[in-house]
C-alpha cells in the first residue's frame, strides 16, 4: 500500500510540475508560491485518501475481551471450540484460563478439539492433555449435549471458524448446542468470525426431506452468513425442536463486511489446507456424492478430482494414506485421472461445470453417483437433470425461485453490510 501511495504522489507531482513549469519560468515569485501551495494540497489530499482507503483490521468477537470477560465473571463456563478458536496465536481457552475464568468442560465438534481427526471419524470423550479439561465429543454417539452435561454450566461459548457452506458440520453442531441450551435454560455466547464465502448466496435450497447432519436447514449451499447471523436465523425461523428459542448473545466483529476477502489464518479442517480450497469447496465437495476421488490422500484435497477409469483425462494423481489428513482415502494407492483446479480462477457462485464435465467423460455413468449425492446437494432432481443432459444454466433456473425467497428472508438476520 505504501509503495502504491508513493507512485501516486510521484505521478501527481510530475503532472503538476509539467503543467506549471512553463508559466513558472515566466511568472512572478507570487505565482511560484501559489503553485507550491497547490502541489502541497494535492499531496495532503492523496495522503488522506490513502489513509481512508487502507483496509482496517478485522476484530473478531473473540478478540474483544473487554466485552466478553465481564459476561463470564462468577459464571461456570463451557465452550464449543476447536483449533481455530484463537486470539492472535493464543487459543481462547488458554486466554480465559489466564484471566481466571472457571471453565467446566470443552465440547468438541467434527475433527476434534485440536482439529486432527479425519472427516467422518468418530471423536471421543477424554481429557485435554494441555489444560486437563474434560472433553465432551459432539461428533460421535451423540451430537447434542445432554442435560447432565449442561447441569454444571451457566453459559456456553461458541467460537469456531466456519467456511460458509451448508454441508460443513460446524453449524450443525451449533444448532444442537442451541437446542440443548434452550431446553436447559442456558445462555449461549457466540463469538463471531468472518465467512470466507460470505460474499455470495447460491445453490438449491435444501429439500427438508433430505435433512441430515450435512444439511439441517432450508438454506442454499452457500448461505452468505456468519455463524452469529446464522444463529439468529435458527432462532428467528423456529428451526429448533418445538420452535424453542435459545438465549443467545452475539459479540459482533468490527471492521467486517460480507464482500471482504478474508484469507483464513488457520486451516479450518484437515482437508481444507489453503484459501483456494476454501473457495472451491462449496462446488467441489459435491464430488463426495460420487464415486470419484476429491483428492483426499493428497496435499490438494478439493483441488484434484479424479478416478482410475477416467483415463481420457491428462492429469493424474495417486491418493495415499496421510496421517492427520486422510486415513484410507478412496482409491488409495491407485492412479486417478482427472482435473487439477489449483490455479483455477474461482467465481462467486456454485459451479456445476466440473461435475458435468467429468460425468460426460465417465465411462460407466451408472456408477458415477452414489446415494449421498442427493443429501449433499440437498435436492432430489439435480442428479436426474445431469443424467438427462441439462446444461448448468437450465439446472440453476430450476432452483432460482426458492433461492430468491431465501435471499429475502436472510436480510432480516444480517449484522453486517
Amino acid at each position: 500500500m505504501i509503495g502504491s501511495f508513493k507512485k501516486i504522489v510521484g505521478k501527481a507531482l510530475s503532472y503538476s510540475l509539467r503543467a506549471f513549469v512553463p508559466s513558472w519560468q515566466k511568472s512572478s515569485p507570487q505565482s511560484h508560491k501559489g503553485t507550491k501551495r497547490f502541489v502541497l494540497c494535492l499531496i495532503l489530499f492523496l495522503y488522506l485518501f490513502q489513509l481512508h482507503a487502507q483496509p482496517k483490521t478485522i476484530l473478531t468477537g473473540a478478540a474483544q475481551l473487554d466485552l466478553l470477560l465481564p459476561k463470564l465473571n462468577s459464571q461456570r463456563v463451557a465452550l464449543l471450540v476447536n483449533h481455530t478458536s484463537t486470539i492472535g496465536k493464543t487459543h481462547l481457552v488458554d486466554t480465559l484460563l489466564s484471566e481466571g475464568i472457571t471453565i467446566q468442560k470443552i465440547f468438541s465438534p467434527e475433527h476434534g478439539f485440536r482439529g486432527t481427526a479425519d472427516a467422518g471419524e468418530t471423536v471421543k470423550d477424554g481429557i485435554d492433555s494441555k489444560t486437563q479439561l474434560p472433553l465432551v465429543s459432539l461428533y460421535g454417539s451423540h451430537k447434542k449435549p445432554t442435560p447432565e452435561q449442561l447441569a454444571d454450566v451457566d453459559v456456553v461459548i461458541f467460537d469456531i471458524q466456519d467456511v460458509g457452506a451448508r454441508f460443513y458440520t460446524y453449524i450443525g453442531s451449533m444448532h444442537y448446542l442451541m437446542e440443548a441450551c434452550a431446553e436447559q435454560k442456558k445462555k449461549v455466547i457466540i463469538l463471531d468470525r468472518p465467512n470466507p464465502n460470505g460474499s455470495y448466496v447460491d445453490g438449491p435450497v435444501l429439500d427438508m426431506s433430505l435433512k441430515s447432519f450435512v444439511g439441517m436447514h432450508p438454506v442454499p449451499i452457500t448461505h452468505g452468513m456468519t455463524v452469529g447471523e446464522y444463529a439468529q436465523m435458527i432462532n428467528g425461523q423456529g428451526w429448533l425442536e418445538g420452535k424453542a428459542k435459545c438465549e443467545i448473545e452475539v459479540i459482533k466483529m468490527k471492521n467486517y463486511h460480507h464482500s471482504m476477502k478474508y484469507p483464513l489464518p488457520i486451516k479450518p479442517s484437515p482437508n481444507i489446507p489453503n484459501n483456494q480450497t476454501v473457495a472451491l469447496y462449496p462446488s467441489t465437495c459435491l464430488f463426495e456424492g460420487t464415486s470419484l476421488s476429491v483428492g483426499r490422500g493428497t496435499k490438494h484435497p478439493f483441488e484434484w478430482i479424479g478416478h482410475p477409469d477416467l483415463k481420457n483425462q491428462p492429469f493424474q494423481f495417486t491418493p495415499v494414506s496421510i496421517e492427520g489428513m486422510a486415513k484410507n482415502p478412496p482409491h488409495e494407492n491407485k492412479i486417478c485421472y482427472g482435473i487439477n483446479l489449483e490455479n483455477e480462477k474461482v467465481k462467486k457462485e456454485i459451479s456445476l461445470k466440473y461435475l458435468l464435465q467429468l460425468y460426460q467423460r465417465f465411462p460407466d455413468k451408472e456408477k458415477f453417483f452414489i446415494p449421498f449425492f442427493d443429501k449433499l446437494i440437498g435436492n432430489k432432481n439435480v442428479r436426474e437433470q445431469i443424467k438427462k443432459g441439462m446444461t448448468e444454466t437450465q439446472i440453476k433456473a430450476t432452483w432460482k425461485k426458492e433461492l430468491e425467497e431465501y435471499k429475502k428472508m436472510r436480510l432480516k438476520y444480517l449484522l453486517y453490510d
